[in-house]
């Protein structure tokens, strides 16, 4: 069950931020490997003062047009899986939305089944 949040600066159309959450989607789904119709995806829009990065931490050249991805999950948890999702999103981001790879950060966190309750206050498990 993964559950991505993404935060950028206010300022994107409605049709990227579409874009954004089906690019991330369909990773999560034909990358990771998640169920079909697991599609919880939180996008966060900050005004400038509250969305704080390095644009040049580790060499990168980073824009206002910077994206910070984090998916937490329960699928994917190997590295194979992990490269090919990053790479993925990198590669889909700059040719369908024209985001500049430097402006792509993704953050992966995994947890077990226990972790999470769907309803009811049940855990999964």
């Amino acid at each position: 069950m993964p559950f991505a949040r993404i935060d950028l600066l206010k300022g994107r159309t409605a049709e990227f931020r579409a874009g954004l959450a089906d690019i991330v989607y369909k990773g999560i789904v034909d990358v990771l490997k998640a169920p079909e119709g697991d599609r919880f995806i939180v996008i966060n829009e900050h005004p400038a003062e509250n969305l704080i990065y390095d644009q040049h931490f580790l060499g990168f050249d980073r824009s206002p047009e910077f994206l910070l991805i984090q998916v937490t999950s329960t699928v994917g948890n190997n590295i194979e899986s992990k490269l090919a999702f990053f790479r993925f999103l990198a590669d889909e981001l700059t040719s369908k939305l024209s985001v500049r790879p430097d402006d792509i950060m993704i953050n992966m966190v995994y947890v077990d089944r226990s972790d999470w309750s769907f309803g009811n206050g049940e855990p999964w498990v």
